[in-house]
């Protein structure tokens, strides 16, 4: 046994130890105690490293973990160990944490990750349907089981906290994380989020540490204005609303997550009236500490202070009193040593009173007892086999059979399991990334084989008789004329996130529309499926079809989209957004300018 692992081996031995001993429901008003002896011994040194999170691909140094009392570590999007694979992110957080507890008065980090529909980062992980299928799925008790499971994956690999779930309510659907809301209906994201919430926070490993859920973004990051955002668009716009109006349509979803108890809040990149979030003290303290009455930590975005206008400086001094708790540096703009120095300089200062740092010091520290964290750091690989397993998978792929939405019909389904041949076509038919999406695997997503899982064509084979000829044809181009034959074309978007699925218009991909029109042409019936993170621009084109579904962006079990298409289950998902005949025109258009409303599938 090597050096390295021998001591990993040790330190679990001992917060093993530790954790048998004392492994207590530690109330409230304890956990309270223990924070503030705590904070009475820490220099502002320390609390300054409490307050910073780093990408660990932009650590300097490993042994900056100890020596500045870092308080947290993130992976974000495509942030893995060199080799990914679940035993290799449990030796990197235990690497992580080791070191941490070398710090003077043995706090440990806490590691956060965007698992946000589920493990998404780890290969070979359970990938579950982005958000907008499970809104259609309408189905809290499912979103709750599924968010149980991403915290077991989680938790396996030793990380403490995933930020998620998002209760955008989105409105725009030229916004690239349209896909990251459960609806544009805030009653629905209320529901589904407090469910997401329990359901992450319900699990507890056999040490007895519990997975962190995060509510995001704080607030109105789906309500921007056209034009107002990032390249002219619409992410990290402005908001405009009245207060009144706000605390009526938006903060209800928030309200919820509190009242489930949520530990983290992620403050929003837009602005609110001009102001922007991560800036804002009306809405960090006044609002959602003091009106709201949440006792967690607030952090910020990715890099998110660095837009408030001003100086760097300045920036970390608007923010901390407005009510930012932590701050995700990461690293890769602003070197986290620097933020570190100048918020050192701002406390001395006297820029930032010491009550706001300790009220946030205080604040990271009761979220890491209340979880488990003192009493178990570091983690076995005892539950790696959870991840990716079959009872996971399972549940995966009823997620996506309820998130289907058929949207026409004309006799097509079900599809007898005995036809003699089916054309499967379309860029999307044999392609895990692209039913993925992005925040998988890397932060932009990818296409291919970027994991483990079961296209749509695979799921198709799957379910027919042996007898039958499943014949794949990517565009259709390579295919005779079969007049009558069946045809299932899967269509739709490549995989993107935040911004860089930003668009001015949403009109399908013109090779997309060649591909149905190829088949159309050699007298084929078409069943069109679309992957996609919005509505898009199908009024022009439906009526051409036999059948249409929206299958949104399913994740890794396609063969959930067989069971609907094959009659093995009733089809029950429903339209969580409206969908307009012109799909620029969001969530807004009049009800006359709607091709189906919410709650509309056959």
């Amino acid at each position: 046994m090597n050096t390295f692992k021998k001591n990993i081996f040790l330190l679990i031995l001992v917060s093993l130890f530790i954790n048998c001993e004392s492994k207590t429901n530690l109330s409230d008003i304890q956990i309270e105690k223990k924070v503030d002896e705590i904070i009475d011994q820490m220099t502002v040194d320390e609390k300054v490293g409490q307050m910073t999170q780093i990408d660990q691909r932009f650590l300097d140094t490993i042994t900056d973990l100890s020596t500045y009392s870092i308080g947290s570590l993130l992976s974000g999007g495509g942030s893995h160990p060199s080799v990914n694979e679940p035993q290799a992110w449990l030796d990197m957080y235990n690497k992580y944490q080791s070191e941490t507890l070398k710090n003077r008065l043995g706090i440990p980090l806490v590691y956060g990750i965007d698992a946000v529909h589920g493990h998404n980062n780890v290969y070979g992980a359970t990938i579950f349907p982005q958000n907008i299928g499970l809104g259609a799925t309408n189905n809290p008790e499912l979103i709750y089981e599924i968010s149980k499971a991403t915290s077991l994956e989680v938790a396996a690999t030793g990380i403490d906290w995933t930020f998620s779930p998002c209760l955008s309510s989105p409105e725009d659907y030229r916004w690239g994380r349209t896909y990251e809301g459960f609806s544009s209906d805030p009653n629905i994201v209320e529901n589904l989020g407090a469910a997401a919430v329990e359901g992450y926070q319900s699990v507890e490993t056999e040490t007895g540490k519990k997975v962190i859920a995060c509510a995001k973004h704080f607030i109105g990051d789906g309500n921007t204005e056209f034009g107002t955002g990032m390249n002219g668009l619409v992410d990290r716009g402005n908001t405009i609303l009245t207060s009144e109006e706000l605390k009526e349509k938006l903060l209800p979803k928030y309200k919820a997550a509190i009242d489930a108890n949520v530990q983290t809040v992620m403050a929003s990149y837009n602005s609110w009236n001009g102001i922007k979030c991560h800036g804002s003290k009306e809405l960090l303290t006044d609002i959602l500490k003091i009106e709201l009455g949440f006792e967690g930590f607030v952090i910020s975005d990715w890099q998110g202070i660095d837009e408030i206008p001003g100086d760097y400086k300045s920036d970390i001094i608007t923010s901390i009193n407005a009510g930012i708790d932590m701050v995700m540096v990461s690293g890769q703009g602003q070197p986290y040593k620097k933020f570190m120095k100048l918020l050192k300089e701002s406390i001395q200062e006297g820029s930032i009173p010491m009550s706001r740092i300790d009220d946030a010091v205080k604040r990271i520290l009761k979220v890491k007892f209340s979880n488990g964290l003192f009493d178990s750091p570091l983690v076995t690989n005892e539950s790696l086999d959870i991840i990716g397993s079959e009872k996971h998978r399972d549940i995966a792929r009823q997620a996506v059979r309820e998130s289907v939405v058929i949207l026409k019909n004309d006799g097509l389904l079900p599809i007898s399991k005995e036809i003699s041949s089916i054309i499967v076509a379309g860029r999307g038919a044999d392609n895990l990334g692209m039913q993925c999406g992005g925040w998988t695997i890397n932060w932009q997503g990818g296409q291919g084989d970027i994991t483990v899982g079961k296209t749509i064509l695979d799921g198709i084979n799957n379910s027919v008789s042996v007898d039958t000829n499943v014949i794949y044809s990517k565009d259709g181009s390579d295919l005779s004329s079969v007049s009558g034959d069946l045809a299932v074309v899967v269509i739709g978007e490549d995989p993107y996130t935040e911004f860089f699925g930003d668009k001015d218009s949403l009109d399908l991909l013109k090779e997309d529309i060649d591909t149905i029109n190829q088949l159309k042409n050699k007298g084929y019936k078409v069943f069109v499926l679309l992957i996609s993170g919005r509505p898009m621009n199908v009024a022009d084109h439906i009526d051409e079809w036999d059948g249409f579904a929206a299958i949104w962006l399913p994740g890794s079990e396609g063969d959930g989209v067989s069971d609907i298409l094959f009659g093995d289950y009733p089809s029950t998902g429903r339209l969580s957004y409206p969908w307009p005949i012109q799909a620029e025109k969001g969530a807004n258009a009049k009800t006359s300018d709607l091709l189906f409303d919410v709650g509309f599938g056959l």
